[in-house]
């Protein structure tokens, strides 16, 4: 028996199941995951942390129109946070720039143990300051975006890897089973390769792991009303974590796409450098794991109609956006989709579309 849909989805992170949420009242919507559960790689290994001005200008553009989509729609999603930069050297120059470059004002390293108890005061040579960072409650946007899709009728499929695409005329046929007109290529670090099995070209799309650990630090202070910690050589980062610390190394390692882990070598860098500007010491490691950051070569999204099967559509090169843009990239997905007048801009649109990467 052959499913029929109007509109197949596959990957169930971040960017598949909102466009699906998006689009379920106006279609009917297949959504095809290859794990056991929805959201098991990238989505779910998130620092959940939303920064306005991270990015370049295209992916601030979107984070810009989801953060005020949140707030309206989904206002029990983001939680205050803030954001230390933290920096070793006097070369007040440099760290100007960085601290521009993420919209942070330059405060006293005084003010910075004052927000932040756990500095150490003998390593910190200057500090900057940005109290708009959020942390994103990315469970419950998922849950809430689940929802919206299981009472609009979308049929969501687990352990349903997309393993053979065909075209006919005028449909997609995936694991010689379901057919669909219009096929969105939400799959993450396997964005190429499902363009690849469509016998489409890929758009260059490389993955990058990230690892992270949930540590337990030797300190007295209260760690819940800490701001996000930042090394401004981007060696590493820290924020609260149920009565933990979360550190990362801030790894960019260029990979394949496969279900990531992480590299003991690379936590214990991260754990190196956070130790390094912070007074207590790490007591021990409780938990370890590693995402997948896709990235196409231009670091902006992929948002669009293949230039040569205009039915394949991709949604796709996310990097470490997922959450901050994943409402305004559905929004441009749906006008696309429904050739209407854009709610965001067409000047904005072709900034994502994929025909820049041929």
């Amino acid at each position: 028996m052959i499913e029929k849909f109007d509109i197949a989805v596959v990957g169930c992170g971040i960017a598949g199941i909102s466009v699906a949420a998006r689009l379920s009242k106006r279609a009917k919507i297949g959504l095809f995951e290859q794990e056991d559960f929805i959201a098991h790689h990238s989505s779910s290994r998130s620092a959940a942390v939303f920064i306005s001005d991270y990015g370049n200008s295209n992916v601030c553009e979107l984070n810009l129109i989801t953060f005020n989509d949140l707030q309206s729609k989904y206002p029990n999603i983001l939680k205050q946070r803030g954001l230390i930069s933290l920096e070793k050297s006097s070369d007040i120059e440099e760290f100007d720039k960085h601290a521009r470059s993420l919209g942070l004002s330059l405060i006293s390293v005084n003010e910075a143990k004052e927000k932040a108890p756990i500095i150490d005061l003998k390593s910190t040579r200057q500090a900057a300051w940005r109290e708009d960072v959020f942390d994103i409650d990315t469970d419950l946007l998922i849950q809430t975006l689940r929802k919206e899709c299981l009472s609009n009728g979308v049929q969501i499929f687990t352990n349903s890897a997309i393993n053979k695409i065909e075209r006919t005329k005028d449909k997609w046929i995936l694991n010689s089973k379901i057919q669909s007109e219009i096929l969105i290529n939400a799959s993450g670090a396997w964005a190429d390769s499902l363009a690849q099995l469509a016998n489409l070209k890929p758009k260059n799309i490389q993955p990058f792991k990230r690892s992270m650990a949930r540590v337990e630090i030797d300190t007295s202070n209260s760690l819940s009303s800490l701001p996000l910690l930042v090394g401004s050589d981007d060696s590493w980062y820290a924020k609260p974590d149920a009565g933990s610390m979360i550190v990362s190394p801030a790894d960019v390692n260029p990979c394949k796409p496969h279900d990531a882990w992480a590299d003991y070598e690379d936590i214990a860098l991260g754990i190196y450098n956070f130790e390094s500007m912070v007074e207590p010491k790490v007591k021990k490691i409780t938990s370890n794991w590693a995402g997948l950051r896709s990235f196409a070569p231009d670091k902006s999204l992929v948002i669009g109609p293949d230039p040569d099967e205009p039915n394949f559509f991709w949604l796709a090169g996310q990097g470490g956006y997922g959450f901050q843009t994943c409402l305004a990239a559905s929004q441009i997905a749906e006008d696309i989709l429904l050739n209407r007048s854009p709610q965001t801009s067409n000047e904005l649109i072709e900034k994502f579309l994929p025909d820049r990467l041929m």
